[in-house]
């Protein structure tokens, strides 16, 4: 048996708080890392001490090898969890952690190198017999052939890091004209995200489902599989949405995925939780995507459905002790939905948003569970990732988990940045996604514009701003005329509209709200709206960008810029390429111009709203 007393949690947020939880409960003691951004995260002030990591960016903070293991050091921690994400999957930290006699919470150095690469992992895999999606994975990375080799494969195809994961460095490519601009966008992202930029080519599987299967190994040979989870409701090869059981599994492709799983798990010598990722198609066939050498977002839903605790395992797999259950000894009870509540704007784009989250209350009930790292006040950052929270409901049917969950995030209130809990609910209630028919192609078959402001919510947000002017002007003063009151007029601004509103004095307004200067941050049934008092301020130009200033929609660094001064552009056309939050923006031009000034450099970090290229109207 190994032993261990002092745990040392290489993540943030709410994975960090999420381990912690556990580690506390079963009589270790805890220690948690921080970035400058972090410094007072609620993960920090849980843990029962906390060491400064470095600045904000990640390089210099959770992705330094060196920062962490002196933070151990520092702290007298020996063994270390690395959460999920960051460095969870890197077998240079395992291998790290060992020489500094650190227990790594993991699995084997070994078994991390063997799947930690996607091109490795599936000749791997080919050669133990396990079904994968034909492809190419070989060493020639040259554009031109990855580009023959798509063009061999035949469209659609995925072009893939052969690292990481999270949909970083991943494109589908349908059309033979978007390949070599989908290889070299891949690539690069790939570089920035993992620190390689190995690609590999798969066909892509049309409609199919995204199924993975969880699996658990110890140190003396015993691997089980704790059943899937149907991860299908995807954006941008991230996912959205996950439960368990699939919809499309029954008990004997449950056997036949799970043994796969397990033959995966066995090949390489495993130890400790993992996940392998297939395709389901239609006809019931799978095929080998890769293996997560680590606990997954979506663990709370098997956790929900088996009544275990899946970190409480891995400390015992990494004391030496056996798996608790052997595989005839796993049940399911009811269904467990998670969906993963973002700071982006579903409805632009998915558009990662910043900003600090001014009122944050989780909603509560039975068979709710939400995993989260927030308080007021905290500010969502550029330098990491947007996930706000993971919520989650559990129900005897798959009905009751769906009804329960869309009544969590409409009970959850998040004041602040842009969300896409409104989105969320949507799908949720959407009839494909109820009846338990959602494939990988559900948000590119099914169009969820922009839901409109009600005329509540300019009701209210001018009722509260009105209200709020007390503090400025006398409410004596306020639509005074020397007879009887006449309406105060007020002009707001919301979602690239304007409305003038006569307000007269008012109840109070009951729905959740924010007061910021001279906004309102307004919850009316489930969306979420900002308005701006612009009573007295010019109005604005109607198109962003069409007064010939891009600006960047959020906080980034440059990565690219594509034009250069004095050159004539065309509405559409790419200028800049933004990287935030892992992810790369292709920032474009909204009129026919000429490039005027260009404002910023590669490799510049900036702020929302900077202007980066200032243009004039192309008068030819």
């Amino acid at each position: 048996m190994t032993s261990f007393s002092k745990i040392l949690v290489a993540n943030r947020g709410e994975i960090a708080w999420r381990v912690m939880r556990t580690a506390k409960a079963m009589g270790y003691r805890t220690v948690a890392l921080y970035s400058d951004a972090d410094r007072g995260a609620p993960h920090v002030a849980f843990a029962d001490e906390a060491v400064r990591i470095g600045p904000s960016p990640v390089g210099e903070s959770y992705l330094s090898i060196d920062r962490i293991l002196e933070a151990a050091h520092k702290s007298g921690a020996d063994a270390i969890h690395p959460g999920y994400g960051f460095l969870s999957e890197n077998e240079a930290f395992a291998t790290a952690c060992e020489k500094a006699g650190l227990i790594f919470i993991g699995p084997p150095p070994t078994a991390i190198a063997a799947m930690g690469n996607k091109a490795a992992a599936k000749r791997r895999m080919i050669d133990a017999g396990v079904p994968c999606v034909p492809g190419y994975q070989g060493a020639d990375q040259s554009d031109a052939n990855l580009e023959a080799e798509a063009r061999k494969i035949g469209l659609p195809v995925m072009v893939k890091a052969a690292a990481g994961g999270g949909g970083r460095g991943m494109r589908l490519v349908e059309h033979a004209g978007d390949l070599l601009e989908a290889i070299r966008t891949a690539r690069t992202e790939a570089e920035s995200a993992f620190g390689s930029d190995e690609l590999i080519l798969e066909k892509a599987v049309v409609d199919a489902r995204h199924v993975e299967i969880q699996v658990f190994a110890d140190a003396h040979g015993n691997v089980i599989h704790l059943g899937e989870r149907d991860c299908s409701v995807q954006r941008r090869h991230q996912k959205v949405i996950e439960e368990a059981p699939s919809p499309a599994v029954d008990a004997t492709l449950r056997d036949r995925m799970g043994a796969a799983a397990v033959a995966a798990a066995r090949t390489i010598g495993y130890r400790g939780a993992g996940t392998v990722e297939f395709l389901l198609g239609a006809d019931g066939a799978f095929y080998f995507l890769e293996m997560n050498t680590r606990l997954q977002v979506e663990h709370p839903v098997t956790e929900a459905i088996t009544g275990l605790d899946l970190v409480e395992w891995q400390l015992r797999v990494a004391r030496g002790e056996h798996l608790p259950l052997r595989q005839d000894e796993v049940s399911f009870t009811g269904h467990a939905i998670e969906v993963r509540l973002y700071a982006e704007d579903a409805y632009a784009g998915f558009l990662p948003q910043t900003g600090r989250i001014d009122v944050w209350r989780p909603a509560t009930g039975p068979g709710v569970r939400i995993d989260h790292g927030m308080k007021d006040g905290l500010a969502i950052s550029p330098y990491y990732d947007p996930m706000i929270a993971k919520v989650i409901a559990h129900g005897a049917t798959r009905e009751e988990a769906r009804v329960r969950l869309v009544r969590a995030l409409a009970e959850t209130v998040v004041l602040g940045p842009t969300t896409n809990r409104h989105f969320l609910i949507r799908l949720l209630e959407h009839p494909d996604f109820a009846a338990g028919e959602a494939t990988t192609a559900f948000l590119t078959k099914h169009e969820f514009p922009a839901p409109a402001i009600s005329d509540a919510h300019w009701t209210a947000a001018a009722n509260l701003l009105w209200q709020a002017s007390a503090k400025k002007y006398p409410l004596s003063m306020r639509g005074w005329r020397n007879s009887n009151p006449e309406p105060t007029p007020i002009r707001l601004a919301a979602g690239g509209q304007e409305r003038l509103m006569q307000v007269r004095e008012s109840d109070p307004v009951e729905a959740p709200f924010h007061i910021d200067g001279n906004d309102v941050i307004l919850d009316i049934d489930a969306l979420t709206v900002r308005f701006t008092d612009r009573t007295y301020a010019p109005p604005e130009t109607a198109v962003a960008g069409s007064d010939g200033k891009l600006r960047a929609p959020m906080d980034g660094r440059i990565v690219t810029i594509k034009v250069t001064a004095g050159e004539k552009v065309t509405r559409g056309q790419t200028l800049i390429v933004l990287e935030a939050m892992k992810i790369q923006h292709q920032l474009k031009a909204a009129l026919d111009a000429k490039v005027a000034a260009i404002s910023v450099q590669e490799g510049q970090q900036v702020s929302n709203r900077t202007v980066l290229v200032t243009m004039e109207p192309d008068a030819a």
